[in-house]
Order: C-alpha cells, then structure tokens, then sequence
C-alpha cells in the first residue's frame, strides 16, 4: 500500500515528474533550476514537494548565488551553525564534504546517524535543498525515511499513548556531539527545545514523528531512560518500509521536507580517496504547536 496521497495533483508545467518510490520522492526533468520560476510552476513544485516530501531535480548545474536565488523563491534562507558555516563570501550555503582544509580527502563522512536538520532550534528547518558538485564514482548515498508512514504504521494503542509525548531536542545532548562539548556561543545560537512527538505537518495536515539525532530523551523521565525510549521508537521508523535510498547521479540537486523526514548520509565508499562535495542550503520553517525552550538542569547529562 503506498504511503503517498493518491487523489493530489502533481503536474508541473513544463516538466516532466515521475515517482521513485511508493514511499516518497519524485523526479523532476525538463526544469532549468538556474532560472527563477513563474508563479505557477514555483506553486506546482511546492504541491508536488508537499505530495512526495522529496524532488529530485536531474541535470542541474548552479553555482551558490544560484542555488540561494532558487531556494529563496520557497522562503527564508536560515544560517548554519557555527560548526557548519561555509565559505565567508556565501555563509548561507554549506559546504558538505569529506576534504580537507589541504583539499585532499580525509576519511570522514559527517552526518552518519538519522537526523532532521536543525531539529534543536525554535523554528526547526522546513526543507534542506543539497546540490551535488563532486561525486565518488559509486557509493555515498542518502537514505531517508518518511516519519507520517512510520506514524501511520503504529497499531491504535501505541499512537494513544503517544499523543501528549515530548521530546528534548538539544544539539548540546545529542549523541553525535557528546565528546565535543558546545561553546557558550554555539549553547546561544542553539538552545535546547521541548517538541511534541506527534506533530501535524502544517501543509497535508497528516501527523508524524519528530525524531532523529538531536531528539535526545522523552520528556519527563532521565536521560538513559528517556533516551530509550527514543531509541525504540527511531529503530521503527527507519525500518526499510520506511526508506528511499537516492543513489546520487552528476546534477542531482534534491529538495526534502525536514518536516516528516529523516536522513542521513551512507559511507558506502571510499572516503579515503574519493572527494564528495554538495552544497547545501536550508528554509527556516515554523515553530511546532506546543513546542517550548528547554533548560537543562545542572548534572543532567549524567542522569
């Protein structure tokens, strides 16, 4: 049964739009991304962003200035962190890649672990848009999951006791950054937040999960208990029911909605030796119903 609407529009004018899957994501060809959209073609891109949570646009080739004016035609463009800010003349775009600062690869591949992006702040990110500029030539896939069909997948009981659920989303907790404590200016930048669990996405009105790295612990119980609980509920969401893999082509440049999905980046190449550069930017979305800040207690990490 497929986990995508099935009574919406999704013809863009001048395009040619064909599903990947029947969990999410579309292809998008016959669009010149480096050109800004009339208001017709921008308004059917954005139904069939909301329809299939995922476009991937083929052969595309925009240099950063591009890139910011494309995303920009689909809200406010937000910073990065600290830690994730690119070059100094277009800190809006972020820089992802496994090189160094000599330019050669290094090994590394950041961003292994499921996660939302931005999920730790007031306005979580509404869309990552992730251009491809240099691919290895074969391996460092995205995989993502689609966090409504998870939901929808609970059994009644589950989705009960779920319903009045928090979650501490904290960069300054998540599991990617506990051997790197935070600065006082990242700990500003980027406070803790009180989400709901089950929130409704603001377009399709469908629930879903909001989970991922930076979801550190339920609410209301300590960390390694809460953290658990977090656990269970991720390792059901990311089930392979639940999954696209995009394995990357030349030009893929991909839009996704923060909002109901997970990602994360897959190794599977040789990061040794291979360079994989993207360039990414995010949209500021809005803050969750119901969410608040989060201070964390003195201690608390070691609860």
């Amino acid at each position: 049964m497929s986990a995508l609407p099935q009574e919406a529009s999704s013809a863009i004018p001048g395009a040619t739009l064909r599903p990947l899957s029947d969990v999410m994501g579309a292809e998008v060809t016959g669009l010149d991304l480096t050109r800004p959209f009339d208001v017709a073609t921008r308004d059917a891109v954005y139904a069939a962003f909301v329809r299939y949570h995922l476009l991937v646009f083929r052969d595309q080739k925009l240099d950063k200035p591009q890139q910011i004016a494309f995303t920009e035609q689909f809200g406010t463009l937000e910073e990065h962190t600290a830690r994730n800010r690119g070059d100094a003349d277009y800190p809006l775009v972020h820089e992802v890649s496994n090189l160094g600062e000599d330019g050669r690869p290094t090994g590394v591949v950041n961003s292994t672990l499921w996660h939302t992006d931005k999920s730790f702040r007031p306005k979580p990110s509404m869309a990552t848009i992730l251009h491809a500029i240099i691919l290895p030539p074969d391996g460092g896939d995205t995989v993502f999951a689609n966090m409504i069909a998870a939901y929808e997948a609970l059994p009644d009981d589950r989705k009960n006791a779920l319903a009045e659920a928090r979650v501490i989303h904290s960069w300054e907790l998540s599991r990617e950054n506990v051997d790197r404590p935070l600065t006082e200016q990242e700990k500003r930048e980027s406070p803790s937040m009180n989400h709901m669990l089950v929130r409704t996405h603001p377009d399709s009105a469908r629930q879903c999960m909001f989970l991922g790295m930076h979801a550190s612990h339920l609410d209301g119980l300590p960390l390694r208990e809460g953290r658990a609980r977090i656990e269970d509920l991720e390792a059901h969401a990311t089930d392979a029911r639940f999954q696209y893999r995009h394995t990357w082509s030349p030009g893929d440049l991909l839009m996704w909605d923060n909002r109901c999905l997970l990602h994360h980046a897959d190794p599977n190449f040789d990061a040794a030796r291979h360079p994989r550069l993207m360039h990414r930017t995010c949209l500021r979305g809005a803050t969750p119903d119901g969410s608040v800040p989060f201070d964390i207690p003195e201690g608390f990490a070691d609860s």
